[in-house]
């Protein structure tokens, strides 16, 4: 592929941007790498089509390998407002025979043109774990692809850095995501769009490196489908973003490219203000005389929404409720007169209502777990696959969506909920055998029924907003378990993590956006009533630093926190139009887990916003390089009497002096 927007760092002619492994022909040269594919390196041309669309322009590739008879169609989409391009390839079997098909790549890419030019690669990537997502690090290119002098050997690499992702947290252990920077400031960033398994990779040829994108395959994740005479398979999209302004530009480019996926998937919301029972406050233990309070104080602080989080349908005198879950009826004995006296409680005060459901589990002990079909849960090896005393619904089952729609179909119908926070508390493991249980015959493996479980649940969501189409959707997944574009195209809201410590949460929400658009980045903010104000502050700027996500015991603060809280609100409403357009920059770099000092900028071009967590002990002067974007710099304080920051412009960076001890603000730049 020649270079994306005239960009000299990526693409490269010598690569060829479909790799398809079949069962019986792998690489046409060995490697560990999935890059020159027998069929691959077979696969021409025979057809392209130009479409200009009102807010893209496509181009469909049609290739045919004349061996196996398979044909690759990809369909290339750039946005009009984006230097980025969306991948996505389908391979229908033209041939006379059954074809099993084991691997196939959303992308190969080319970048760089030598091997000199590698030394001069910085690769960024990052880890993901309950509690500490989105850690990001980088590293030259060379730490992972050593330096082999190819040209002498007269052979490309066998070897490869990959990146793979297992089971169904998408983003559990690593990001779906990465980028690579050239000295001098061309940058590639991408990012996978799927909810199940993935990888990406890199290797390296006589000419310079090779990214691969894949989704699943069967070496990693248990993949394979067979494909009948005139069957076809559509793999995972991915998209790739290029920019000469360095990582920040890059990662604009995906942003600007993340705003196009919600808009065409109909993702967008107002923005509400949402406050949640769980986080530090009820944590799966609500109650009608517990929630009232909470509720009249959310409202208060300019709420929009208060949702009931998890707990709900479970009875006290039941002891654990974790392996019974599945039916989601309200609890009779938590809710004095009736989960509706709540929820009216809640509408009377002029919020929405919103409730939290795991729709995609049923617990062990959960009457539905007899009531469903075996065919409606996820199976390997003739038994259903038990996670943490859970199972498994595979929504590619009419009686599993069923079940799901009478749930929320209820729940809207009966008491007007408005919003969902759709948690995910498990990882089943490699997926499950079967089309939602029939014999998908000796060519189906378990990833391939993982892939098609979470497209089926993307459409039961599709499906939700198509019925009801005043309902907005958070994705969570113990926080950030599963923050992948494939659904946070098609949901409104995703939780960026659920740490309870206010004191490590900058590094993830300085991060987010990174991999997730600002305006969907819930951030926690949960002030208590032990809370210093500075601490107050502290968790109030990390819910500003995305979309402001409340909770904490409101009701319990006294009157100078509850003003804070107010205040929080009311800029975070005025922001909203501007959050909506920004685009995310570091003058720091993406923070490390530990780093003392942690920021995160956010700008339209016009308002810029720059967020800093100092987490030393001592009194400091901090400087931002390139963050002053402006000829004015001022600090936010939401507490009378707080110690006070100072900013000042020094060129173009900026440069902050904080009090000793923790402490957080933003710095408004115009």
């Amino acid at each position: 592929m020649a270079g994306l927007d005239g960009s000299d760092f990526a693409g490269r002619s010598s690569v060829a941007f479909v790799q398809l492994f079949t069962a019986n022909e792998q690489r046409a040269r060995t490697s560990q790498a999935y890059i020159h594919s027998a069929v691959g390196d077979r696969l021409r041309v025979v057809e392209h089509r130009v479409h200009e669309r009102e807010d893209h322009r496509e181009l469909t590739v049609v290739q045919a390998d004349e061996v196996t008879g398979l044909i690759a169609t990809t369909t290339i989409r750039r946005p009009v407002d984006a230097a980025a391009y969306a991948f996505q390839t389908t391979v229908t079997n033209g041939s006379d025979a059954p074809i099993t098909i084991t691997a196939l790549s959303s992308l190969a890419l080319g970048f760089g043109h030598s091997e000199d030019e590698l030394d001069r690669v910085l690769l960024s990537s990052a880890r993901s774990e309950w509690l500490a997502e989105d850690r990001w690090s980088e590293q030259p290119v060379r730490t992972v692809l050593p330096r082999l002098n190819l040209a002498f050997h007269g052979q490309d690499g066998r070897g490869h850095h990959a990146v793979s992702s297992h089971g169904a947290w998408s983003t559990g252990e690593r990001l779906p995501a990465g980028l690579l920077l050239r000295e001098g400031g061309a940058a590639i960033a991408w990012q996978v769009e799927s909810s199940g398994p993935w990888q990406w990779e890199l290797s390296q040829a006589r000419d310079g490196g090779v990214l691969t994108i894949l989704g699943p395959t069967d070496l990693e994740h248990h993949f394979a489908v067979t494909l009948q005479p005139g069957e076809s398979f559509t793999g995972v999209p991915a998209a790739v973003a290029v920019s000469a302004n360095g990582r920040d530009g890059a990662l604009a480019e995906l942003t600007r490219y993340r705003r196009w996926l919600r808009v065409r998937n109909q993702g967008l919301d107002g923005l509400p203000v949402v406050y949640n029972d769980f986080m530090n406050t009820t944590m799966g233990q609500p109650s009608t005389e517990v929630l009232l309070p909470l509720i009249h104080s959310a409202a208060d602080a300019g709420a929009e929404c208060f949702c009931i989080d998890a707990g709900w349908y479970a009875d006290p005198a039941m002891g654990d409720w974790w392996p019974a879950v599945g039916e989601w009826r309200e609890s009779a004995e938590r809710f004095t007169n009736g989960l509706g006296e709540v929820i009216h409680a809640i509408h009377s005060r002029g919020m929405r209502s919103g409730i939290w459901l795991e729709p995609e589990v049923v617990g062990v002990a959960s009457p539905v777990a007899q009531r469903l079909p075996e065919e409606a849960f996820f199976r390997r090896f003739g038994e259903r696959v038990v996670e943490h005393e859970r199972y498994q619904l595979d929504l590619r089952h009419p009686a599993a969506r069923a079940h799901l729609d009478g749930v929320v179909d209820r729940l809207v119908e009966e008491f007007g909920i408005s919003y969902f926070k759709l948690d995910y508390n498990i990882n089943p493991g490699a997926g499950t055998v079967g089309a939602g249980g029939e014999d998908a015959g000796a060519g189906a493996g378990a990833g391939a029924g993982l892939l098609a479980h979470t497209r089926a649940f993307r459409d039961w969501i599709a499906g939700v907003r198509a019925r009801h189409p005043q309902v907005s959707i958070e994705n969570c997944s113990s926080g950030g378990m599963r923050a992948d574009y494939d659904l946070l195209a098609v949901t409104q809201l995703q939780s960026t993590s659920d740490q309870q410590d206010f004191r490590l949460y900058p590094p993830v929400a300085a991060s987010a956006p990174a991999t997730i658009l600002p305006e969907q980045c819930g951030n926690w903010a949960y002030p208590a009533a032990a809370m210093s104000r500075e601490d107050v502050q502290f968790t109030l700027v990390t819910g500003l630093a995305g979309r402001l996500y409340l909770s904490g015991f409101l009701n319990e603060l006294d009157a100078g926190a509850r003003a804070m809280v107010a205040t929080a609100v009311r800029l975070h409403k005025a922001w909203r139009p501007w959050l909506a357009r920004s685009e995310p920059f570091w003058p720091l770099g993406l923070p490390g887990w530990d780093d003392e000092t942690v920021c995160l900028g956010l700008t339209d071009g016009v308002a810029t916003r720059v967020f800093v967590w100092d987490r030393a002990e001592r009194a400091r002067r901090i400087t931002l390089p390139g963050a002053g974007r402006g000829s004015e710099a001022s600090v936010l304080n939401l507490a009378d009497g707080a110690d006070a920051w100072t900013a000042s412009l020094d060129g173009p960076d900026l440069v902050v002096e904080t009090p000793p001890g923790l402490s957080a603000r933003v710095v408004e730049l115009r």
